[in-house]
Protein backbone atom coordinates (compact mmCIF):
# COMPACT_ATOMS: atom_id res chain seq x y z
CA UNK A 1 0.00 0.00 0.00
CA UNK A 2 2.76 2.10 -0.09
CA UNK A 3 3.00 2.86 -3.64
CA UNK A 4 -0.61 3.73 -3.83
CA UNK A 5 0.52 6.39 -6.78
CA UNK A 6 2.69 5.39 -9.51
CA UNK A 7 3.86 7.72 -11.79
CA UNK A 8 1.26 6.69 -14.51
CA UNK A 9 -1.46 7.62 -11.79
CA UNK A 10 -0.43 11.10 -11.35
CA UNK A 11 -0.41 11.30 -15.42
CA UNK A 12 -3.70 10.71 -15.88
CA UNK A 13 -4.94 12.51 -13.40
CA UNK A 14 -3.03 15.62 -15.20
CA UNK A 15 -4.87 14.74 -18.01
CA UNK A 16 -8.08 14.71 -16.41
CA UNK A 17 -7.69 18.42 -15.39
CA UNK A 18 -6.08 19.64 -18.23
CA UNK A 19 -9.23 18.56 -19.56
CA UNK A 20 -11.62 19.69 -17.53
CA UNK A 21 -10.09 22.93 -16.62
CA UNK A 22 -8.52 23.47 -20.48
CA UNK A 23 -5.11 25.18 -20.75
CA UNK A 24 -6.08 28.77 -20.21
CA UNK A 25 -7.43 28.30 -16.95
CA UNK A 26 -4.54 25.98 -15.30
CA UNK A 27 -2.32 29.44 -14.68
CA UNK A 28 -4.88 31.15 -12.76
CA UNK A 29 -6.62 27.59 -11.03
CA UNK A 30 -2.46 27.66 -9.46
CA UNK A 31 -2.55 30.88 -8.73
CA UNK A 32 -6.04 30.91 -7.01
CA UNK A 33 -3.83 27.44 -5.12
CA UNK A 34 -1.06 29.02 -4.43
CA UNK A 35 -3.40 32.42 -2.73
CA UNK A 36 -4.85 29.70 -0.87
CA UNK A 37 -2.11 28.42 0.58
CA UNK A 38 -0.18 31.38 1.71
CA UNK A 39 -3.56 32.35 3.21
CA UNK A 40 -3.79 29.07 5.21
CA UNK A 41 -0.44 29.80 6.21
CA UNK A 42 -0.50 33.01 7.10
CA UNK A 43 -3.23 32.03 9.58
CA UNK A 44 -1.87 28.56 11.17
CA UNK A 45 1.55 31.19 11.98
CA UNK A 46 -1.04 34.12 13.66
CA UNK A 47 -2.95 31.16 15.48
CA UNK A 48 0.35 29.75 16.89
CA UNK A 49 1.41 33.42 17.87
CA UNK A 50 -1.27 33.96 19.76
CA UNK A 51 -1.30 30.60 21.77
CA UNK A 52 2.48 31.49 22.68
CA UNK A 53 1.42 34.40 24.75
CA UNK A 54 -1.09 32.51 26.89
CA UNK A 55 1.32 29.60 27.15
CA UNK A 56 4.41 31.67 28.21
CA UNK A 57 2.25 33.25 30.98
CA UNK A 58 1.21 30.15 32.39
CA UNK A 59 4.78 28.81 32.58
CA UNK A 60 6.38 31.71 33.72
CA UNK A 61 4.37 32.08 36.55
CA UNK A 62 5.83 31.05 39.77
CA UNK A 63 4.79 27.63 40.94
CA UNK A 64 4.65 26.88 44.82
CA UNK A 65 7.43 24.63 46.22
CA UNK A 66 7.00 22.25 49.09
CA UNK A 67 8.94 24.29 51.63
CA UNK A 68 6.69 27.59 50.98
CA UNK A 69 3.23 26.19 50.80
CA UNK A 70 3.79 23.67 54.08
CA UNK A 71 4.16 25.38 57.55
CA UNK A 72 4.90 23.63 60.96
CA UNK A 73 4.58 24.63 63.87
CA UNK A 74 6.06 22.97 66.96
CA UNK A 75 3.44 22.65 68.60
CA UNK A 76 1.40 21.42 65.91
CA UNK A 77 -1.16 23.98 65.85
CA UNK A 78 -2.44 25.44 62.66
CA UNK A 79 -1.66 28.96 61.45
CA UNK A 80 -4.02 31.75 62.91
CA UNK A 81 -6.04 33.08 60.28
CA UNK A 82 -5.95 37.10 59.57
Amino acid sequence: MANAFSPWHLLLILAVILLLFGAAKLPALAKSVGQSARVFRGEMKAMKEEDAPKNADATDAPTPTAESSSTSNAGGASDPKP
